[in-house]
């Protein structure tokens, strides 16, 4: 099995409704013999129940139990496509994937063939425990189902997307980024430089897609076994077409194979080694609320609250400089990584052109970038200093009464009402 399968099955076990509910469902087949087993072993009566009235009670969960998870299947489609119409559509992943969806699915799931197994055994004597369990399963999962509803109500609010994706950038940048900040060492990337002549032009096979994550222990190992230095050419992100270049090897052969099993390549970009996606996301969000079909600054502003959090979090850390070497510190792995104006761009720029002339979000923006400058290190304040520079500019062309440009140039930490100068 090569690194990209693992990737696909790991990502499946994280994501799939479908597997939590087949585990439900074989868990459910496992525990009804074993309370059967329990029963005959204990004789335990808990509500002794009549073989009409254990029918009766049973046959009403078991209908309750499947529009349970009809409602719930359906209710998660509907906020999947309600956060993509108010957000982005690139939420659609990070809210199949989170726990309580998946959860109260798995409970429901488990109850109802647990009291479809517990029905099919009531004859001329009743199994009182197991059809005991079987309505107290059932009443348990009426709080499940009342706390996804609820769960569902406050989820659909723009904030909670926001806080969902943070939340997930957060473990992003722990993972790629673990090591502190350390101005003595080069974050600089290698350019795509390799220190010998190429000997190898991989080209992509299979299907076109987006380089979602690639696996950079099995590449290094792979180019120590040929004595080689592999550089992956597209950065995680990049749409890749096949027959486009993949790897250049420079030294030994390296079997191609090999190297295309190293890289996965999806339909759309994720979280899991792309910390500039996370700022996509919120930067998307932000857009679309400052698009004057919506014309809702106050969404751009909390996007702008967990950037700057997530750009101080950033801000300290020491980023990658697409390099990977083996045991013996030898280069092995060369591959594009972002740096720090690569962030900072992307977290301010297109906010800062789509909220041009809006108050809120120019002071908003103002009191993000100035605080970072005055929290983060020496190193990282250039390209902050530059975008306090363009938003200046971007104050004295769109607002032409001087009062207003006076208050745009006022650094505010929740748009408009709460000035900090």
């Amino acid at each position: 099995m090569t690194w990209e399968q693992r990737h696909r099955l790991r990502r499946a076990a994280r994501t799939s409704l479908v597997l939590w509910a087949g585990v439900a469902l074989v868990a459910a087949l496992v525990v009804a013999p074993a309370v059967r087993w329990l029963e005959r072993e204990t004789g335990w009566v808990i509500f002794g129940f009549s073989p009409d009235g254990a029918r009766a009670i049973l046959g009403a969960l078991v209908g309750s139990m499947l529009t349970f998870i009809v409602f719930v299947l359906s209710a998660t489609l509907i906020v999947v496509q309600l956060a993509s119409g108010q957000s982005t559509p690139r939420v659609i992943a990070l809210v199949l994937a989170v726990p309580g969806v998946k959860l109260a699915l798995a409970v429901l799931t488990f109850t109802y063939v647990y009291t479809l197994a517990a029905l099919g055994r009531v004859e001329d004597r009743v199994p009182d425990l197991h059809v005991s369990v079987a309505v107290l399963l059932n009443l348990a999962c009426i709080v499940v189902f009342l706390s996804f509803v609820q769960r569902l109500a406050t989820g659909l609010r723009p904030a909670s997307m926001i806080h969902l994706v943070a939340t997930h950038a957060r473990r992003v940048f722990e993972q790629v980024y673990p090591l502190p900040y350390n101005p003595d060492r080069s974050e600089a990337s290698p350019g795509g430089a390799l220190p010998a002549a190429s000997t190898q032009m991989i080209e992509l096979t299979g299907e076109s897609g987006v380089v979602m994550a690639f696996g950079a222990k099995n590449l290094v190992r792979l180019a120590e076994d040929a004595d080689a230095v592999v550089e992956l050419i597209p950065q995680v992100g990049d749409f890749v077409a096949v027959g486009d270049p993949l790897f250049r090897v420079a030294g030994g052969p390296v079997s191609p194979a090999a190297l295309r099993g190293c890289v996965a390549i999806g339909a759309e970009r994720t979280l899991e080694q792309d910390p500039r996606f996370v700022f996509r996301i919120l930067v998307d969000i932000a857009n679309k609320a400052l698009s004057p079909a919506i014309n809702d600054p106050t969404t751009a502003v909390q996007s702008l609250d967990q950037m700057q959090h997530l750009l101080l979090e950033l801000g300290r850390r020491h980023l990658d400089d697409g390099r990977a070497r083996d045991r013996a510190g030898k280069l092995r792995l060369v591959y594009g990584t972002p740096n720090w104006p690569d962030f900072v761009m992307l977290a301010v720029s297109e906010v800062r052109q789509f909220g041009a002339g809006s108050l809120q979000v120019d002071r908003r923006l103002r009191a993000m970038l100035e605080r970072l400058a005055e929290t983060l290190p020496a190193g990282r304040r250039p390209p902050l200093l530059e975008e306090l520079a363009l938003l200046g500019n971007a104050v004295e062309r769109h607002f032409e009464d001087e009062v207003d440009r006076k208050r745009a140039r006022i650094a505010d930490y929740q748009g408009v009402g709460g000035s900090v100068s």
